[in-house]
């Protein structure tokens, strides 16, 4: 198999222009299994950078007035509102479509409270009684109003060819020709023929590209509900003129919230939410449907149940900030793709290391992402993505397959050279294992913080639960902790069952102070971790579990402690006892986590931290004072808390001088605010009896363990 070394580069290059050729071919060929989809998923993918990406900014003077659910079925009227509402009264007389007069008081009501443009998102025919005040009121804001008009593609499908019959307001509200009338604008979106979704928007559309043919010169181009309203803004200069389809930079989905259209016609509405009319004054309206009875809603990436008047305002808005869309060219595509396959196999074939290589390949995959992501937050352009990245994965994955197999043959090679000169168990030890093999069993002394963490309950827990159930439950506690140990330096020196050990200084220290530091943010970040934990446990039905944590600085010594068979790395020595000893002792006096005092002086500047009593401890002679932590300075912690307890805090300093008169006054001070507190109700129980009866001189405040 030497010939597989000699020729490696070249072999990763084939692998890697087959990979990139299949994908290419495949969009020539889109039958090809697996391929194929690397190329139609391009478009999903276009569609979440729409949803997700930068949005075109949402215009405040845009509304979207629907006719809903409740402007359908109008609430329960009084005869006085009826009576002082003529709009109220057409529309309790008969079901929508009400009578066009409506529409006229509705223009007047807008237009008097200062609306610059109205919109009707509805296409008025065939004729209805009221034509005539609408038509009165088209004539009176002539310059600020716009009808919706349709086309009927059915005969033209139908027939296989000819022109979309354009369905226009009725000749009594505009007179013919309507679609060539100022006033009327088509409110049809072409949608995608591959998957009927609107991306796009075209703000004029000539009759033979309805027809679909190629538009002739001089031809005339009908015009968009869009485009006639941003004229009547006076920003006709923005419409793209083009007849193409643009794409769009949609807004956000919620922008335009419809307002219910019944309450601009109810008094106490007008009055209270839209301050009787000036909350309309310059705004731009379109009014549509969008109770869900008419089902009047689009497909688009931003949901596939878009308001379909609100696409009108989308529109706009695009065209106003200029926010259109584009795709890269095909050339480039093709260019992206094959420099994707080259990288792939320069990346392969050099680094020759294959974690490393992953690991590049998954940096440079992220930064092509978030290339791609700024070309269309900034420029408005859709980078190929989907190929591109499939060819270098693709490419990546197949190479490294094959750095793999030749990675074993050549190990199995090697064994089997060694193994005509040594015993197999002792090849298989050097090979498998070679620092376990090579390692001393030195020791050094250091400072070190140690921290153990234990659960509550889980004893009780094991006899009771399912054994599957609870090893899951266990794994996901060790993981998450195992995550906070890591996120903040530490090593993880051994699972001790459902306890953990882990140390800050034994591999790398980050300064004796700081490596305390880490432990109590560590300490924290398992309180955390573990309240997050409950939370889901509980929510499954699952018990709940406590924490126990014990953290000491202090000399250590570090090695490898065992036989050349199995060695450990770890620290042992009295600081690590210490430690441990702390953690059992949470349970006694009703805390999560303990601080012995060395490490106590280190973070005191950093967390708020609560007194907990002088131990000594099983092993050693001399006490120590131990805290608790209550949180981080720079988070938010309870004021009032903070307050009360510099009263604890002082109690305890009473206490331990004897004045346990004082210590009584402090704890029940503190206790009227926190009456659940543990240590406070025991010091104060201690403080009552030894003010009784005190304890002799030799008292020191020390609590002596005899039990681990």
């Amino acid at each position: 198999m030497h010939w597989l070394y000699r020729h490696r580069v070249i072999i990763l290059a084939g692998i890697c222009v087959v990979c990139t050729a299949c994908v290419v071919l495949v969009r020539e060929i889109p039958s090809v299994p697996f391929f194929s989809t690397v190329w139609s998923s391009e478009q999903a993918f276009q569609d979440l950078m729409i949803r997700e990406g930068r949005k075109t900014a949402t215009r405040p003077d845009f509304l979207f007035v629907g006719i809903d659910q409740s402007t359908l079925q109008l609430p329960p009227l009084t005869p006085d509102e009826l009576a002082n509402s003529r709009a109220m009264q057409l529309m309790t007389e008969r079901p929508f479509p009400w009578s066009r007069e409506v529409w006229a008081l509705l223009l007047d009501r807008l237009f008097q409270a200062g609306a610059r443009v109205v919109m009707f998102d509805l296409v008025c025919n065939p004729p209805n009684d009221g034509d005539l005040a609408f038509h009165a009121a088209l004539d009176r804001y002539r310059d600020k109003v716009v009808l919706g008009a349709n086309f009927d593609f059915s005969e033209a499908s139908q027939g296989g060819g000819g022109f979309a019959q354009a369905v226009v307001p009725d000749s009594i509200l505009i007179p013919p020709p309507q679609i060539q009338d100022d006033r009327v604008g088509y409110v049809t979106f072409f949608a995608d023929r591959l998957d009927q979704k609107i991306r796009a928007a075209r703000y004029t559309v000539t009759d033979m590209q309805l027809g679909q043919m190629p538009p002739q010169p001089g031809e005339f181009a009908n015009e968009s509900l869009s485009a006639r309203g941003l004229e009547k803004m006076g920003r006709g200069a923005d419409v793209p003129r083009d007849l193409n389809a643009h794409l769009i930079r949609f807004s956000a989905l919620d922008a335009y919230r419809p307002l219910p259209l019944y309450e601009l016609f109810d008094a106490k509405f007008w009055h209270q939410n839209y301050a009787d009319g000036a909350f309309f004054k310059d705004k731009i309206i379109v009014i549509g449907p969008s109770a869900q009875v008419t089902h009047d809603v689009e497909d688009t990436p931003l949901s596939p149940e878009t308001p379909g008047p609100t696409l009108h305002l989308h529109a706009m808005a695009a065209a106003l900030d200029h926010e259109f869309l584009s795709n890269t060219t095909l050339t480039t595509d093709y260019a992206l793709v094959c420099i994707a396959g080259i990288l792939a196999w320069v990346v392969v074939a050099f680094v020759r290391r294959p974690l490393l290589s992953i690991l590049i390949m998954v940096v440079i995959g992220a930064a092509y992402l978030e290339a791609v992501r700024l070309f269309y937050d900034r420029a408005g352009l859709f980078v190929l993505t989907v190929p591109v990245l499939a060819t270098f994965l693709i490419s990546g994955a197949f190479s490294l397959g094959f750095e793999y197999a030749l990675e074993r043959i050549e190990k199995l090679r090697t064994r089997r050279t060694l193994e005509r000169y040594v015993s197999k168990n002792l090849v298989k030890e050097i090979l498998e294992n070679p620092d376990s093999y090579y390692h001393s069993l030195l020791g050094v002394r250091v400072p070190a913080t140690v921290l153990f963490s234990d659960l509550v309950g889980f004893t009780t827990l094991s006899e009771k639960a399912d054994p599957e159930a609870l090893v899951k439950q266990l794994n996901e506690y060790l993981t998450q902790m195992t995550a906070v140990v890591f996120e903040n330096g530490g090593t993880l020196d051994k699972f001790i069952g459902d306890a953990i050990m882990c140390v800050w200084g034994n591999v790398k220290s980050f300064g004796v102070a700081e490596d305390a530091r880490h432990a109590a943010r560590t300490a924290l970040g398992m309180r955390r971790a573990l309240e997050k934990l409950n939370q889901g446990w509980r929510a499954e039905g699952r018990m709940g579990l406590g924490m126990g944590i014990g953290i000491n600085q202090g000399e250590v010594i570090v090695g490898n402690i065992g036989s050349h068979e199995r060695m450990d790395p770890t620290v042992i020595g009295d600081s690590v006892n210490l430690a441990s000893r702390l953690e059992g002792l949470t349970r006694i006096y009703g805390v999560d986590i303990l601080i012995g005092p060395t490490a106590t002086e280190f973070v005191r500047d950093e967390f708020h931290l609560k007194s907990i009593a002088r131990v000594q401890v099983k092993g050693k002679s001399e006490p120590v004072d131990v805290s608790t932590l209550i949180g981080s300075r720079n988070e938010d912690v309870d004021p009032e808390l903070l307050k009360w307890l510099e009263a604890y805090e002082e109690g305890i300093l009473k206490f331990r001088q004897r004045d346990f008169n004082q210590a009584k006054i402090l704890f029940s001070r503190f206790l009227e605010f926190y009456p659940d507190d543990f240590l406070a109700k025991t010091y104060l129980e201690r403080a009552l009896e030894y003010e009784q009866q005190p304890p002799d001189e030799a008292w020191n405040a020390v609590e002596v363990f005899k039990k681990k």
